[in-house]
């Protein structure tokens, strides 16, 4: 009797308990909106307590650190004070708030985001090129980031999120009727590094690869073939790069890559080529790197557009916090946003926002001159940003070769110095933020000069690929003879392929 009387207690005293408990838990709305329209708009939101935990509704499409709503939402949380930064990509001010809730309390939060632009009033439009996020979560991720090209990688190595599912009809999808996500995009990381392959009809089989076996080329050759594809090499530091390079079957390069974060850096090469930390030491020497060997391939001669990717579903980042801006002008569309993406009319940017014209040309335009005759160019310039910069830069061949502090850019009207062009190169313009956490930047694509029909190659930058091929080789660690013949065989024909290059060299 006595023990029967004692489990009852306990039952009464824990069920009084979660009573309890329930009424100290508060309750927190939130409604975002446009501070002009004063429209509800879809945003990102990061909410932590006193502790640093983050808190994760059930429902929400939730990621590391933050979840994205559709513009309302309604959270129940414990006492205790919270601070939030709400984003919607960075066209809009970041909203940073806080509030304290008490045992039972409700509080409610209207939060009006500023615009500081809308890129596609522009004609600039933004797609981030590495996504591996739940699909049923995109369309919504595409509206919180204010995106509008996603292609979202489904198949990748020994995987693919269609083998137990009938493949979509029609991979290529709407949202909101502008924006596009398409649903095929695949993925080839190995040891050499990673391909992405966008704009594919189908997947393409590469479940039988091991790390080191086949080459890449055997997948990316094929694969090349069909028609529209594009292919993405996702950071310019793996060790194929150079041959993929030289297959000439490459379309675009990440110089915006998942290790560049929203609140952190990634400060190793991950399996790729090392950089010198001397050379590049600290936060910001993985990003600065990067950006070393893009202006190398540039000084091949090689005319790659830059692009971005944020990895989100892998690494911290946001979908979107990469971002390419591609210009379409007044008729975007999916195939021109492609198109031009590959003929570099781009800008790349975790942050700054840049719509940069060279002599009124976009990037990615060549100017041309006689043999003799130089070209003189001139970069105007629209830039809007949250995090300070400094100093806006103009790289030429790979060369600072002018820092102008923004107030004297705010004096000129926009207009940067002119630059004159005796030989052929190259020069793009370069805002750098002072975050101390990551590399944030934006940086337009290149703009080329081609005098008497010749491209500026250089002898030291060619050399600078031939010795990283020579090296890569020594790396294959493949114990079958014959496999390991097969995979060279490609290393050997990049090699040669450099060395003709070297032979057409024209600067040192």
């Amino acid at each position: 009797m006595f023990r029967r009387s004692f489990v009852g207690l306990v039952f009464v005293l824990l069920l009084l308990g979660q009573q309890f408990a329930m009424a100290q838990v508060g309750v927190i709305d939130f409604q975002i909106v446009d501070s002009e329209s004063k429209e509800q708009i879809p945003a990102r939101i990061h909410l932590r307590d006193s502790t640093g935990k983050f808190v994760r509704p059930p429902t929400l499409p939730y990621w590391h650190d933050h979840f994205v709503c559709n513009g309302k939402v309604r959270l129940r949380v414990s006492p205790g004070d919270y601070y939030f930064e709400i984003e919607r990509g960075p066209e809009y001010r970041i909203h940073e708030g806080k509030f304290r809730m008490l045992p039972g309390a409700r509080v409610s939060k209207v939060i009006p985001l500023k615009r500081i632009l809308d890129m596609s009033q522009e004609g600039w439009y933004a797609g981030d090129l590495h996504i591996r996020r739940d699909l049923k979560d995109v369309p919504l991720l595409m509206k919180a980031e204010d995106l509008y090209v996603a292609p979202v990688i489904t198949w990748w190595n020994q995987n693919n999120l269609w083998a137990d599912r009938a493949l979509p009809e029609v991979p290529l999808q709407m949202v909101d009727q502008k924006r596009f996500m398409h649903v095929l995009s695949g993925e080839d990381e190995r040891d050499g590094g990673a391909l992405l392959f966008h704009r594919m009809p189908e997947v393409f089989d590469i479940t039988a690869a091991t790390n080191h076996y086949p080459s890449s080329m055997q997948y990316l050759i094929p694969i090349r073939k069909i028609p529209r594809v594009h292919v993405d090499i996702e950071k310019p530091f793996w060790w194929d790069t150079p041959l993929w390079i030289a297959s000439g079957m490459v379309d675009s390069i990440g110089l915006l890559n998942n290790h560049m974060q929203r609140s952190k850096m990634l400060p190793n090469e991950a399996w790729g080529k090392k950089r010198d930390a001397n050379r590049f030491p600290g936060v910001h020497g993985n990003g600065k790197w990067s950006q070393e060997l893009y202006y190398q391939i540039l000084n091949t001669g090689h005319r790659i557009a830059p692009s971005a990717g944020s990895a989100s579903g892998v690494v911290d980042n946001p979908v979107g916090y990469n971002r390419v801006y591609v210009y379409c002008g007044e008729d975007f569309s999916w195939d021109l946003w492609w198109q031009n993406l590959k003929q570099g009319k781009v800008v790349v940017t975790n942050g700054p926002l840049m719509r940069p014209l060279v002599n009124g040309k976009l990037p990615g335009h060549v100017f041309t001159a006689e043999q003799g005759q130089s070209v003189t160019l001139q970069a105007t310039l629209n830039l809007s940003v949250q995090d300070k910069v400094e100093y806006l830069e103009i790289v030429r061949d790979g060369l600072v070769i002018e820092n102008i502090p923004l107030d004297e850019y705010a004096k000129r009207g926009g207009r940067l110095p002119e630059v004159e062009f005796e030989e052929s190169g190259w020069l793009l313009i370069r805002a750098v933020t002072t975050n101390p956490k990551t590399y944030r930047l934006a940086c337009s694509g290149p703009f080329y000069v081609e005098i008497d029909g010749a491209r500026r190659i250089s002898k030291t930058a060619t050399q600078f690929f031939i010795d990283w091929l020579k090296e890569r080789q020594q790396l294959v660690q493949v114990e079958n003879l014959q496999q390991r013949q097969d995979v060279l065989r490609y290393y050997v024909a990049a090699q040669k392929y450099w060395e003709a290059v070297l032979q057409a060299a024209n600067a040192d």
